[in-house]
């Protein structure tokens, strides 16, 4: 072989050499470049994920925050409702009281078809807002004294030591409305 073959020779070795290792590294080079795409896929997949987790949870949080406030405005209507007539329904208790006071007057009278006239006026209004919801909240000589339920407006000796800290006697009826109690009934209690 001549030298010329020779060089020929470590030329192409060189050449194929450098080929192979220009080929390895373009090789490494696509694998760096596939794993960064794929990165960046899963990393985009993860944030779409993370993004969409959020909303998810955005969302659930904004409806409960809804069905909580359709709740309580159902909740506040139903007791306005309840409670529409309340300022008319104190407005008449005086009325009432009025009617109770002319019953007992006229009984004394001998005029009893005056009597069972307003008697039964009595009855009807008595009715009609036992109708929307009025009760009377019961107080009787004798039963125990109930400082949430009872207004005392005075205290008196006791007659019987089994009247003490009961009611001696009503003054004024109480009424309630639904479960609110819109007048106390005025007692007298013993002690």
């Amino acid at each position: 072989m001549s030298n010329n073959s020779k060089v020929e020779e470590m030329e192409d070795e060189l050449n194929n050499g450098q080929t192979t290792d220009n080929t390895e590294l373009n090789e490494e080079n696509m694998d760096m470049d596939q794993n960064e795409g794929q990165e960046e896929k899963v990393s985009v997949e993860d944030q779409l994920r993370q993004d969409l987790a959020q909303e998810k949870d955005k969302f659930l949080r904004l409806f409960a925050e809804f069905e909580n406030f359709k709740k309580r405005t159902s909740k506040e209507r139903m007791d306005l409702f309840k409670t529409a007539g309340q300022e008319v329904m104190v407005a008449l208790l005086p009325v009432m009281d009025d009617f109770d006071r002319a019953l007992k007057e006229l009984s004394k009278s001998e005029d009893k078809e005056m009597f069972k006239g307003v008697e039964l006026i009595s009855n009807k209004f008595k009715e009609t807002l036992k109708n929307k919801g009025l009760e009377e909240v019961e107080a009787k000589p004798g039963d125990a004294f109930d400082a949430e339920v009872h207004d005392a407006i005075t205290q008196i000796p006791a007659p019987d030591k089994k009247l003490k800290g009961k009611i001696i006697d009503v003054v004024e009826k109480g009424f309630r409305l639904g479960d609110r109690i819109i007048r106390h009934p005025k007692v007298v209690v013993g002690n």
